[in-house]
């Protein structure tokens, strides 16, 4: 529920409400202020501090058919942008990877930018890959994908500067951790949902989702009252002292916000 405990467990700080109430201003009168305005400030508060991380929310496998097998690196991985003290961290990355699913399209629309077969996309902090092969099982459904990766792509090799449009997060399947995630979202799908008959009509459905996902290994340190970007996702908490729903996994993160605004794409569709 959106209230002031169920804002805090969610992640949304003090300072973010703060100026949230600043941003709006006192009035004599009853009003009715936009959710994105608060939803600025959250992100606002929230992109200065939260530390970066890699998380997959809906795995799809990538296997890198010319990366050698049993091999890992260490690769560096910038902590927050926003604070160059915040330093960097190590990433392990190894043949076999997982990236969303929604960031590879068999048949892509015009302007896909993401991975498609025969397609190039640079994995974030590494290389750029190529997709060569879709596996799918018995029921068509996409499984696996197999790549190849050009491995002087990476920083400091010969072709780091090559150029690719698409850049996409990922976290090594050997060293993944399984983290229960809790997907919230806006409560109503209508500004208003009394001006139009019974609340209960306008729930969103999708309120919340509850995903399994594969996060890199330094989110087993995660701490309490720490905030985290999932890069490219939003950002997250995690939440303590409500177990998740399954006993084998040890860390639940609740989703604070989306990285950016999507109720706003959704109505500019309609």
């Amino acid at each position: 529920m959106p209230t002031i405990s169920g804002l805090r467990r969610r992640g949304v700080t003090a300072d973010a409400l703060r100026a949230f109430a600043c941003n709006i201003g006192i009035t004599k009168y009853n009003g009715l202020t936009d959710v994105a305005v608060l939803e600025h400030a959250i992100r606002e508060d929230l992109n200065t501090h939260a530390l970066r991380r890699l998380a997959v929310l809906r795995p799809l496998k990538v296997v890198l058919t010319n990366y050698p097998e049993g091999q890992t690196e260490e690769l560096d991985a910038v902590n927050n942008p926003e604070d160059p003290k915040a330093g960097t961290r190590k990433v392990p990355f190894s043949r076999e990877l997982y990236i969303e699913q929604d960031d590879f399209m068999e048949n892509p629309p015009p302007k896909y930018f993401r991975l498609r077969p025969g397609g190039e996309a640079r994995l974030k902090y590494a290389y750029i890959i190529r997709c060569d092969e879709v596996v799918k099982d018995a029921s068509g459904k996409i499984v696996e994908l197999r790549c190849t990766a050009d491995l002087d792509s990476k920083s400091g090799g010969a072709n780091a500067g090559r150029k690719v449009k698409g850049t996409l997060h990922w976290v090594s399947a050997a060293h993944a951790i399984d983290a229960e995630v809790r997907l919230y979202d806006r409560l109503f799908t209508v500004p208003e949902p009394d001006a139009a008959g019974e609340f209960k009509q306008h729930l969103n459905p999708r309120s919340l989702e509850v995903v399994t996902a594969k996060c890199e290994p330094s989110l087993k340190e995660a701490k309490a009252g720490l905030r985290y970007q999932f890069e490219r996702l939003g950002y997250f908490c995690l939440d303590c002292g409500h177990p998740p729903s399954t006993l084998s996994q040890q860390l639940t993160f609740n989703r604070t916000i989306t990285l950016r605004d999507t109720w706003a794409k959704e109505a500019e569709k309609k």
